[in-house]
């Protein structure tokens, strides 16, 4: 009989102790944010390493210089409803910290919820790790997601578009 109350106790302490633990793992990754993903490293440094030889990469068309669709990043509901960004090219970061370009104060946000980053003439939507998800058109956001112009983006209770 003590044996059993002896094992229940210590199951009990272990689960309290893991329940400790991820509430603290939560908290941390909600303050800081994930830690950003290495880049590889370049391809001629691998091949030199290898021994294998390797094609230089092509060259850009200087002539064919394509032109980013949206230049405006609007919210359109919520509390910060009516804030605008231009889209220079450099990253948007979205969230509740002091140092995003569009700060949300919206329970539903995490610190960093959020990075729109432009891609040849397309903007790409990132999900940042944030615990309630950022939707393109009712679709949950898992990679990096081409957004079009118009097509509305939640984050919380916020919905924000791209606008030519």
């Amino acid at each position: 009989m003590t044996a059993v109350l002896f094992l229940l106790r210590a199951v009990v302490l272990v689960l309290l102790w893991g329940f400790v633990v991820a509430a603290i793992v939560t908290v941390r990754h909600d303050i800081f944010g994930t830690r950003p993903r290495r880049q590889p490293s370049p391809a001629p440094a691998r091949a030199a390493r290898s021994g294998r030889a390797t094609r230089p990469p092509p060259t850009p068309r200087a002539a064919k210089q394509r032109k980013p669709t949206a230049r405006q990043l609007v919210v359109v509901d919520g509390a910060a409803a009516g804030t605008s960004v231009d889209l220079t090219g450099e990253p948007i970061t979205i969230g509740r910290a002091d140092d995003s370009t569009i700060r949300l104060t919206d329970d539903y946000v995490s610190t960093r919820h959020a990075r729109l980053v432009q891609q040849d003439d397309s903007w790409l939507i990132e999900d940042l790790g944030s615990t309630n998800g950022t939707y393109v058109d009712r679709q949950r956001v898992t990679s990096p997601t081409p957004v079009a112009p118009g097509v509305p983006i939640r984050i919380g209770k916020t919905v924000l578009e791209l606008r030519k």
